[in-house]
């Protein structure tokens, strides 16, 4: 791959180290390909089958405390909205919720496209709303959420959301 890529502008404003997104799917292929593209765009990816594994992740399940978690290196969290046991639209409710994760930008995917499901999630807190599958294109719109957490003042940038 070549070293320029797609995020790296994100990455140089956060110094050297690459930006960090969990990325919460409870489908191992959909999981596999957001994986890859992160990957490929110059991301750490950290990636969690549903939604509880991803809270354990973040120091947010029940009776932990996000210090000892991968919270504090986490840029951005991109999650599934239909899963099993948690939905992306919970899960983005909890993180919210939390006020050591309130600001971590969260993207919801998902393979439908429901108006009223984007709205909510939208009002809720999520920084975009993509649809499935996830493609090169949709991860240099992120590029924008890694950038604005990363360096606020560099958000003023940014075009929509």
């Amino acid at each position: 791959m070549a070293s320029s890529s797609s995020l790296s502008s994100a990455s140089m404003a956060m110094g050297d180290e690459k930006p960090h997104v969990l990325a919460v799917d409870d489908s191992l292929l959909d999981r596999k390909l957001i994986e890859k593209l992160l990957t490929n765009s110059s991301c750490k990816v950290t990636t969690a089958e549903n939604g509880q594994k991803a809270l354990d992740l973040l120091g947010l399940g029940d009776g932990q405390h996000a210090l000892n978690s991968i919270a504090s290196k986490v840029n951005l969290i991109i999650t599934d909205y239909c899963m099993p046991g948690m939905t992306g639209y919970e899960l983005l409710k909890k993180i919210k919720e939390s006020p050591t994760m309130k600001d971590i930008p969260v993207v919801i995917v998902s393979s439908e496209n429901v108006p009223t499901r984007i709205k909510k999630c939208l009002d809720e807190g999520a920084e975009e709303f993509m649809l499935k599958p996830l493609q090169k294109s949709d991860v240099n719109r992120l590029r924008c959420q890694l950038t604005k957490f990363s360096n606020p003042h560099k958000g003023m940038l940014c075009m929509g959301r």
